[in-house]
């Protein structure tokens, strides 16, 4: 009977006793690894040129960033924290039992919780699994303060701690608190400021020294750690003394500064240190965002909700400031404008026009400025200039200061789809990877896709005189040797052009927001739609780039380059000067003048207007500018153009008109399809009337003296 009755008591003793191990051997935590955790938390941190940091949010669950290792913290600010939250740091294992046995003695005495006794290395254990704040959370947190004690040193988990520890207003570690507190860095606090960051962990509203009762409370909560330091030895009677005339030096924070979409690239293209300094100006940034989003507010009634700029110094290559801006509510508020790829409309021109030139045209050529329609794969396409509005014959300076289209049609025929767009491939346009087949011609109007980044890059290639090198992000990149891929005397005259308001007129008129008070070389360009508008420039030392559109890819209400980002272009100019010596652009001393005589745009080339141009070595032409000469042939219909017959129009009103060019003065067209002629005239068109079928065309030019030039055959299609 009685070894029964001490089975049953002894049951009753053990079985709770192994239910509670069974119990919190279901529940215990997973432990992570914590040195992993820990190393996890030392992120890349971008900072400035100046060394402000760029990647500063408070809105992450970690610090990820404003992170400092211990050896980089001031060792009184160290010492302040452990004689506040835990004077027994480097004896205990994880649970201060001492502590523990106190503090429930003192509640139990008054009757409710007047003190704690969590160790740091408790606290960090309450970072990493948060749980309701019961007696059996608190047990737990013991046990895996234990084994965060077993796999991490003291300076680690003391460090963890201090970049870790929350604070108010969601900042968390000593680093962003300071910032927060006093808007300075952790080395620049004296010590009563640090001991105020050791006191404000235990209670930061309570505390709050923004407010009068929870200044009064910390000044009382310093002086008490003041105290204990002092009895303590880490403070002397002088010391203690000064604190009491020390004040604080309280100041609103900086907001942080955005430039999320760069810090992301300079992470991604970086060289993997923990701390990498970068190119960027943050006064700068925080200038040209306020100044887009001045210009973004200004334009919402046009549809425009985004835009993005990009600043170089382009002597040295240098980013000085990477801004995304406008509208960051929708779905696609990740995407970085500055290096997603969108149509440049007419911003490629210059690029275009420096080729014309080497190969051989002048800025006084004169190019037809004309309607004109030009194969465009099995078609024909109809170009036009955005005004709608044909001037006859332009100078090639016209023709590029104006954006016109027409021209820059006849001048990529000119110099060859494929020759252009290996120029634009040696200027850094990676983005334009598909064969020059597929752009054709409407590669000079900019039907390819590029991005922001490559465009302000190409322009800093044109401010070097033709010399490219990749822009530079980090202040510890290597140099790179420029490549010669424009000719400098091209490339100066091109920012000749760019800068000349009197060029410009035809379209722009003659007080146009391009022309800036210091000598400034400044294209904009417009995408199909109305979807992008771009405004790009450089002065003697900075090239700046500028889009503006919508990240949706919605087009915007009839906004232009020069409706639309233009005015923020000017804008950025003006500040990137304030208080220089400026100067003007250089112009290539091989540059060489000469008065020519050009016919006014939109009037017959019977008289001509006087003017001074510039040409490159060796293209010193006659006192009168010329035309480039044009092959005789065949312009209209292109090779293998399809056409549809309408049936709902009669027939006797569907004509073609075929088109030659080259027919000399005097001279005749003899035209012939599949063999037989069709018709002789003395221009050099004709129209045909349209009848299904397949054909070849071919011409022959009569000159006034009996010579005869073959053209053809084209072959074309009517459906």
């Amino acid at each position: 009977m009685r070894s029964s009755l001490r089975a049953v008591l002894l049951t009753a003793l053990v079985a709770p006793l192994l239910l509670a191990g069974v119990t919190w051997w279901n529940m215990r935590p997973v432990m992570p690894d914590y040195r992993a955790l820990a190393s996890d938390m030392h992120r890349v941190q971008v900072l400035d040129r100046h060394g402000t940091p760029l990647n500063v949010t408070y809105q992450n669950r970690w610090n990820l960033y404003d992170v400092r290792a211990l050896h980089e913290m001031p060792e009184f600010l160290q010492q302040a924290f452990l004689v506040a939250e835990d004077r027994r740091f480097q004896e205990h294992g994880g649970i201060d039992w001492q502590a523990r046995f106190g503090a429930l003695w003192a509640n139990l005495r008054q009757g409710r919780t007047v003190r704690g006794a969590s160790t740091l290395s408790e606290q960090v254990v309450r970072m990493l699994h948060p749980r309701p704040r019961t007696l059996w959370s608190r047990w737990l947190e013991g046990w895996e303060a234990q084994q965060l004690e077993a796999q991490l040193t003291k300076p680690d988990i003391l460090e963890f701690y201090l970049n870790q520890v929350p604070y108010a207003r969601n900042w968390r570690g000593v680093v962003q608190a300071a910032r927060g507190y006093f808007n300075r860095n952790l080395d620049t606090l004296n010590r009563k400021e640090m001991l105020a960051l050791a006191v404000l962990v235990r209670a930061p509203s309570a505390l709050d020294p923004w407010q009068k009762k929870g200044g009064d409370r910390l000044n009382a909560a310093i002086t008490r750690l003041a105290d204990a330091m002092q009895e303590r030895g880490l403070l002397n009677a002088e010391e203690h003394a000064r604190l009491a005339e020390q004040a604080f030096a309280l100041e609103a924070p900086t907001p942080p500064l955005d430039a999320s979409h760069f810090v992301q690239y300079v992470r991604l293209h970086g060289s993997g240190a923990e701390r990498i300094r970068s190119t960027l100006d943050a006064g700068l940034q925080a200038k040209v965002r306020s100044l887009l989003n001045e210009r973004l507010k200004a334009l919402a009634p046009k549809q425009v909700h985004n835009a993005a700029a990009m600043v170089a110094d382009h002597r040295t290559g240098e980013v000085l400031a990477w801004v995304v801006a406008g509208d960051a509510s929708t779905p696609s508020r990740a995407i970085d404008p500055v290096i997603t790829p969108r149509q440049p409309g007419s911003a490629l021109k210059p690029f275009l026009y420096a080729t014309a030139l080497e190969k051989g045209w002048t800025a006084a050529t004169l190019i037809e400025d004309a309607p004109l329609q030009d194969a465009v794969g099995a078609g024909l396409h109809a170009f036009r200039n955005y005004s709608r509005h044909y001037y006859g014959p332009v100078s090639l300076r016209e023709a590029l200061a104006n954006s016109l289209n027409t021209p820059a049609v006849r001048t990529v025929n000119y110099v060859g789809v494929a020759d252009y767009l290996k120029r634009l491939h040696q200027l850094g346009f990676a983005s334009l990877g598909d064969d020059s087949r597929r752009y054709d011609v409407g590669l000079a109007l900019g039907n390819g896709e590029v991005t922001l980044k490559e465009l302000v890059q190409g322009y800093a290639a044109l401010a070097q005189g033709g010399q490219f090198r990749p822009l530079r992000l980090t202040m510890d990149a290597h140099a790179v040797t420029p490549t010669p891929v424009i000719s400098a005397p091209a490339a100066s005259l091109i920012g000749h052009i760019l800068s000349d308001p009197y060029a410009r007129q035809l379209e722009f008129g003659a007080s146009s927001v391009l022309n800036l008070p210091v000598q400034t070389a400044a294209k904009t360009g417009t995408s199909t739609d109305y979807r992008d508008a771009w405004a790009v420039g450089y002065n003697y030392r900075y090239v700046v780039g500028l889009w503006m559109g919508n990240l949706d890819q919605t087009p915007t209400d009839g906004v232009t380059g020069s409706t639309g980002p233009s005015l923020a272009l000017r804008a950025i100019f003006a500040e990137l000067t304030r208080g220089q010596r400026t100067r003007p652009l250089p112009l290539d001393r091989h540059l060489l003048a000469q008065e020519v005589c050009l016919p006014a745009a939109g009037q017959s080339q019977q008289g001509c207007t006087a003017r001074t141009e510039y040409f490159l070595p060796g293209q010193m032409p006659d006192a009168v500018a010329y035309a480039p000469p044009v092959t005789p042939g065949i312009l209209r219909p292109t090779q293998n153009l399809q056409m549809a017959y309408d049936p709902r129009i009669p027939s006797e009103l569907q004509a073609f008109r075929w088109e030659v060019g080259g027919l000399p003065e005097g001279g005749e067209v003899e035209w012939f399809l599949n063999g037989q002629q069709v018709a002789r005239t003395d221009k050099a068109t004709y129209l045909w009337p349209v009848a299904r079928g397949k054909y070849e065309l071919t011409a022959f030019f009569w000159s006034p003296d009996g010579d005869v030039k073959k053209s053809g055959p084209v072959r074309f299609v009517v459906k």
